[in-house]
């Protein structure tokens, strides 16, 4: 799909549940997987190997879920605000103990709904600015009414985000598609809760920025 024209609520929430499914459909199958093994082999070794795979990904899936439920979803739509320390929280069992580190510093409280939900889709923005792991440090500054963020991505061969570098220039966007969308949708919310992007560069770092505009 293209951009040239604004997609419609049907068009954008069907990106987003395609997004969603793509997330979560690997850990799902290495789930069954494991549940095979048990049925099927009764070596010891295989059952215990079985039982940690499934143990690791349902971990995994649990984490996708969540972060989805708040950056994409209306978790929290009773009222008009999401904690900051949810947020904190979230990101890191989005990002996990693999490859990349996240560093969260900043103001604690309650802060706008889409504000908070902006920061999450810069969290997993920053991934695809890491392809190698690295560093993600979020710092949170200034006030919960008026928060800015700065997210500082640290590691080998960094590179400005997949797809959101072009949204924010708008320099040739990207077909909108579920591997887009994420971007997009970042983007979008950057629109919406009234904050300007920058994407930047110190150094070999990679700095994500938001801020009232």
């Amino acid at each position: 799909m293209s951009i040239a024209t604004t997609p419609s609520d049907l068009e954008l929430a069907a990106l987003i549940s395609s997004k969603i499914c793509h997330d979560v459909i690997g850990p799902v199958g290495a789930i069954y997987n494991g549940l095979e093994i048990l049925d099927e082999d009764d070596n010891q070794e295989a059952q215990t190997y079985a039982l940690n795979v499934i143990r690791n990904v349902t971990e995994q899936a649990s984490a996708k879920l969540q972060f989805a439920r708040f950056a994409f979803g209306a978790a929290g739509s009773a009222g008009a605000q999401i904690d900051l320390g949810t947020a904190e929280q979230i990101s890191r069992g989005f990002i996990g103990t693999g490859k990349h580190k996240l560093i969260w510093k900043g103001i604690a409280g309650y802060a706008a709904k889409d504000r908070v939900k902006l920061l999450l889709n810069l969290v997993a923005s920053a991934i695809t600015a890491l392809p190698r792991g690295g560093d993600i440090e979020v710092m949170v500054t200034g006030t919960t009414e008026q928060p800015m963020f700065v997210i500082r991505c640290r590691g080998t061969s960094a590179r400005p985000p997949q797809y959101l570098t072009e949204f924010v220039l708008g320099t040739a966007p990207p077909e909108l598609n579920a591997m887009t969308i994420q971007a997009y949708y970042t983007w979008r919310l950057a629109m919406t809760s009234g904050m300007q992007l920058e994407i930047m560069k110190d150094g070999a770092d990679i700095i994500l920025g938001a801020g009232v505009g």
